[in-house]
C-alpha cells in the first residue's frame, strides 16, 4: 500500500497484529523492501510483533526524484573533504530518516523498534538520534558510522564495485548480470551457493521497479551525510549492533564502531554471515532481535 510520508509517497507492507509492538525495518542502499526475507518478517510476527517494511525513496514503488541530478561521486567526496557542511546532494540520510518517521505517522504508530540493514542502519542512527521520542530500541545490522579511519571494502569488492558503476547497464538483463556478480562477492558462502535464489530475487526487484537513476541519488545522500559518530553519541535507545563476521563490503570493525559510540550498546558478531541475510541465520537473528526488543 502507498502512504504519504514526509511529503512523498512511500510503498509500505504491514504485517501482524496492529495492537502488537511495532518493528520498523529500514532497508539498505538500492535494496527494495522485498530484501527483508519473509521468513524473517514472519518470524518476528510469530514472536508477537507488528512488522513494517517499506521501499526507501528512489527505489521500488516509492517516490522517484526524476530529473534531479546528483553530483559526481568522486567530485562530491573531494568537495566534502574541504567543505564538510556543504549541501551537494538532492537529499541526505536525514531526509530518509524523516521518511521513515513519516511512515510511522501515516500508520498512527507512536513509537517503534527500529531495525536497519546497511544504509538502513545509517538511516536508523539518525532516526534514533534525531527522533528519540519515536524509538523504543535500535538494531543496526551490517552497518557503519562512516567515521574517518574505518576500514573499507576489500580490494576485490572495490574493484568490482567500480567496474559495475562504470558499466552503466542499459537494460534490465545487463543490470541483472552486473548485480549478480557483485552480490556473489559480498554474500556469505551460503549466499554464494544459492545463485538461483539471488537471481530470482533480483528479477522480482526489477519487475517491481527497474530504476537505474535512484542508486546514484542514494549514494550522494550517503556521501553528503558523512560521519555519523556525532549522531551515534546522541542515541539513548537500547541498542544492539549485529554484524556478519565475513562481511567484505562493510567490515565488522564498522559495526563495532557504532557500538563504541552508542552508550551501553551491545555488539553481536554472527559467524558465517557476509553482507547478506542468509536463510540459516534467520532463526537466530529473529531470536536476537525479539529478545532485544522485549528487553527494551
Amino acid at each position: 500500500m502507498q502512504v504519504f510520508a514526509n511529503g512523498i509517497n512511500i510503498e509500505v507492507e504491514d504485517y501482524g497484529n496492529p495492537d502488537d509492538p511495532a518493528i520498523l525495518l529500514v532497508m539498505g542502499y538500492t535494496a527494495q523492501l522485498i530484501y527483508w526475507p519473509l521468513d524473517f518478517v514472519n518470524g518476528l510476527v510469530g514472536e508477537g510483533f507488528r512488522v513494517i517494511r517499506f521501499d526507501n525513496r528512489d527505489v521500488g514503488l516509492s517516490y522517484k526524484f526524476d530529473g534531479v541530478r546528483p553530483p559526481h561521486p568522486i567530485r562530491q567526496m573531494i568537495a566534502k573533504r574541504f567543505f564538510p557542511n556543504r549541501r551537494m546532494a538532492p537529499y541526505d540520510l536525514g531526509d530518509m530518516a524523516r521518511d521513515a518517521v513519516g511512515v510511522l505517522d501515516a500508520l498512527e504508530i507512536d513509537r517503534a523498534h527500529i531495525v536497519g540493514a546497511s544504509m538502513g542502519g545509517m538511516i536508523g542512527q539518525l532516526i534514533a538520534a534525531d527522533h528519540a521520542d519515536r524509538v523504543l530500541s535500535f538494531t543496526p545490522i551490517m552497518s557503519s558510522t562512516n567515521g574517518p579511519g574505518l576500514p573499507g571494502a576489500d580490494a576485490e569488492v572495490r574493484k568490482v564495485l567500480l567496474q559495475t558503476a562504470r558499466a552503466k547497464a542499459r537494460t534490465p538483463d545487463e543490470a541483472l548480470e552486473l548485480g549478480l556478480a557483485f552480490s556473489s562477492l559480498i554474500a556469505s558462502e551460503e549466499g554464494r551457493n544459492r545463485p538461483e535464489e539471488r537471481r530470482a530475487m533480483m528479477k522480482l526487484a526489477q519487475e517491481r521497479g527497474f530504476y537505474p537513476p535512484g542508486p546514484k541519488r542514494q549514494m550522494a545522500a550517503i556521501i553528503d551525510t558523512g560521519n555519523l559518530r556525532p549522531a551515534a553519541r546522541r542515541i539513548a535507545a537500547p541498542t544492539m549492533v549485529v554484524h556478519g563476521a565475513d562481511d567484505p563490503l562493510i567490515p565488522f570493525a564498522c559495526g563495532e564502531d557504532i557500538a563504541a559510540h552508542v552508550k551501553n550498546a551491545r555488539f553481536e558478531l554472527v559467524p558465517g554471515m557476509g553482507h547478506d541475510l542468509p536463510p540459516s541465520k534467520l532463526p537466530a537473528m529473529v531470536d536476537l532481535i525479539a529478545e532485544h526488543c522485549r528487553a527494551a
